[in-house]
């Protein structure tokens, strides 16, 4: 670098601008990259930290539609409705900008212009669906049918959601307009592709060097490779539309780009929008490091089809080093829906009468990492009443409610002598170690390594017994408190971009300017000598029942019979291909199979069938594997999976499930949707799989896969396992 200060850009995904956010929402991009640019900031960083609402393409101009106002009136609503909420939960970007601002087509045009001067950009003819009622063509997204390879009848034209594969809306059978549910018309239209084939190279050495320099996540890791090992083919860049950046093309000034191709272009047309010297900031990739937070939905945008846009310029852009992406975030084992009620949204979390630092809290402490996570209200209030307010709130009000009564709030030199606090939690190396976890985008671990640290300070307290002491020396309960003084400041430094409300109260009280919380002042305690501190006020109120019970019962959502396709989404069930079958090292009963699960994908799953099969009865057979079960060691091999077989325990027959298909597909009924937040073998025991009339079936209703029944050859009757 050219600079010996470190400069991060760090951006947030952009939010659809038409809806309001949900705490899944939230934590998943804006809230956790928050947490690092504060981090960024107070550790002495130039930080830039942008997002902004994602304006144009055919779901603002649908929603405007039914909304009855035009897609600029529906964006000036929602905008404003976004950034309040982001106001409210302390996210302090550097700007949070619109998509539909000037720069937003003063740079997407230049982009465009030079990448079709370098010869990337071709042209064709595709089929699109338009719907006649609605009088607009659909984005493949507002086009549902039947999936052509596994049946699931609720596919979006993009992508089915059973089986995984990627779709065109011309291949759905029984497509219709999932707005007004008529069945469109497909129309011949000219359009202009991206040839990412033509970029493949180029793409494929930069994910390979980014990837291990700014060593992204696994997830985004194996997201990105089975983008590009499913072939990268030229890719539509434009769309029949009014609403969005005109294509600055002769024969084409009639349409706009796709949102896929214009948006990841707005983190760099909203610094443009509020900084003159955006240059610096985009087009410096040898001063500047670039962090990207998202949900995992967003992964390929930002891994590969971002990239290659820019890629494809020929110009010094600054490009991603370090992605950070999230699972989803679920509410009380349910999805987030604001038509039915359920969850809560962020105007809703504001008028909730709780504080936003405790939201932060708690949905930093639950960030789905790697798995996907619940919000349970009860969890909420134990983990916000008995960690940050038991540990953290304790010990500030215990040696500020001690250093008023006893010391008349006055604070001497911070004793860091061997028999400090410091010493006695290892304060230096734990320190370190928080430090590095934020430098590695590790939020959750960073936080639980602070609150650990945080619990010796209470312990070094009780410990000592500073009330009893005071009788006899207090000299020594001066150093006993100073020095608890002293580390509960630096706790406060490292918990800032946790909870900066109640950190920003905290140093109010002690008289010290919020511009001294900065990393460098951890071990500086100078500044603290002779300060006098206020009487403390309270930094969180507890969380108390009634009003947990009474959100929850809020935000349950309509009471609705649950119907078997919703029940059998608990679980994820897909087929698999056994490649390789070896007898288990530890146990005489237990196969160890490999297996293909589709798209590249390798599962070892452990089975007990070898009473009842032998290895070539197995091998390069399609089962079924309870896909979203949680890994297990069994007799100390890896499982990761369960392979179903239907079991007659008066027959003492077991029958494995043999579907007549290929690997990769999921097993539905109805319009089930593949679950995909991990389970335990408790919960899967607990869902009424059986044979009735050698059917495979859920409470009476047949499993399906590729359109087909699941059927047993020798057991009639019987459940399965």
């Amino acid at each position: 670098m050219s600079s010996n200060k470190r400069k991060i850009l760090i951006t947030s995904a952009l939010p659809y601008v038409n809806n309001i956010p949900h705490l899944g929402n939230i934590i998943g991009c804006v809230l956790s990259a928050d947490v690092f640019a504060k981090y960024c900031t107070i550790s002495g960083y130039e930080t830039m930290f942008v997002s902004g609402t994602d304006e144009y393409g055919t779901t603002t101009v649908t929603r405007a539609k039914q909304e009855g106002i035009t897609p600029k009136q529906l964006c000036d609503k929602y905008h404003a409705i976004h950034k309040d909420i982001y106001d409210w939960f302390n996210i302090s970007f550097s700007h949070f900008g619109r998509t539909s601002c000037d720069e937003q087509t003063e740079i997407v045009q230049s982009i465009f212009k030079e990448i079709y001067d370098k010869g990337y950009i071709v042209e064709d003819t595709i089929t699109q669906p338009f719907c006649i009622k609605c009088d607009m063509y659909l984005a493949d997204r507002y086009i549902e049918g039947t999936c052509p390879h596994c049946g699931y009848e609720k596919a979006k034209g993009d992508q089915c959601e059973s089986c995984g594969k990627l779709l065109d809306p011309a291949e759905l059978k029984s497509p219709q307009c999932s707005s007004c549910g008529e069945k469109p018309v497909f129309k011949d239209t000219n359009h202009l592709f991206l040839d990412l084939e033509k970029l493949k190279g180029q793409i494929e050495d930069w994910v390979t060097k980014q990837s291990e320099f700014g060593q992204w996540s696994n997830n985004a890791l194996m997201v990105t490779k089975g983008w590009i090992e499913q072939g990268l083919k030229k890719r539509c860049i434009t769309r029949d539309l009014d609403w969005g950046v005109k294509v600055p093309l002769k024969g084409f000034e009639n349409k706009v780009f796709y949102v896929w191709f214009d948006a990841p272009i707005g983190y760099i047309s909203i610094t443009a929008n509020k900084f003159k010297d955006w240059k610096s900031w985009w087009k410096s990739p040898d001063d500047v490091e670039l962090f990207q937070f998202m949900g995992k939905d967003n992964i390929p945008f930002h891994t590969v089809l971002f990239p290659a846009s820019l890629l494809a310029t020929g110009d010094n852009w600054t490009m991603l080093k370090t992605i950070s992406s999230t699972e989803y975030l679920n509410y009380e084992e349910q999805k987030f829906s604001k038509s039915r009620g359920t969850g809560v949204f962020g105007d809703q979390a504001k008028n909730s009468g709780i504080d936003p630092d405790l939201y932060r809290y708690y949905l930093l402490r639950n960030r789905p990492e790697k798995n996907d996570t619940q919000f349970f209200w009860n969890d909420f209030m134990e983990k916000v009443n008995g960690e940050i307010i038991a540990n953290y709130a304790n010990l500030v009000n215990r040696v500020l409610q001690f250093s008023m009564k006893f010391f008349d709030g006055s604070i001497n030199l911070v004793d860091t002598s061997d028999d400090s606090v410091f010493k006695f939690a290892d304060f230096e190396n734990k320190v370190n170690s928080i430090k590095s976890l934020y430098e590695k985008v590790e939020l959750k671990k960073a936080l639980l390594e602070i609150l650990e640290l945080c619990s010796y300070g209470n312990k070094f307290f009780q410990d000592n017994e500073p009330w009893k002491i005071i009788k006899e020396d207090k000299e020594k309960t001066n150093r006993i408190i100073s020095s608890l003084f002293g580390f509960v400041r630096d706790i406060s430094i490292l918990l800032y971009p946790y909870i900066p409300g109640a950190i920003t109260r905290y140093f109010n009280s002690i008289n010290l300017s919020t511009d001294t919380i900065l990393i460098s002042n951890i071990g500086n305690y100078d500044m603290l000598k002779g300060l006098q501190i206020n009487p403390p006020g309270v930094l969180f109120t507890k969380l108390e029942k009634e009003l947990v019970e009474k959100l929850k019962e809020q935000f349950a959502g309509k009471k609705e019979i649950i119907n078997p396709a919703e029940e059998f989404s608990t679980i994820a069930l897909k087929t698999g291909k056994i490649i390789s079958i070896e007898r288990h090292p530890e146990a005489d009963k237990l196969y160890v199979e490999k297996v293909d699960m589709g798209n590249g994908e390798i599962r070892q799953v452990v089975s007990g069938l070898v009473p009842y099969y032998k290895e070539d009865e197995l091998l390069n057979k399609v089962v079924i594997i309870v896909y979203n079960l949680k890994p297990a060691n069994l007799r100390g091999v890896l499982s990761e999976g369960m392979l179903l077989a239907a079991d007659d325990k008066k027959a003492g027959i077991v029958e494995v499930l043999f579907p007549d298909c290929n690997e990769g597909h999921y097993i539905t009924i109805h319009d089930s949707k593949p679950n995909t937040q991990i389970i335990g073998i408790e919960d899967f025991a607990k869902v009424p799989l059986t044979v009735k009339n050698n059917c495979a079936e859920f409470k009476n209703t047949p499993l399906q896969v590729a359109g087909k029944k699941i059927n047993t050859v020798k057991i009639t009757q019987g459940n399965i396992r």
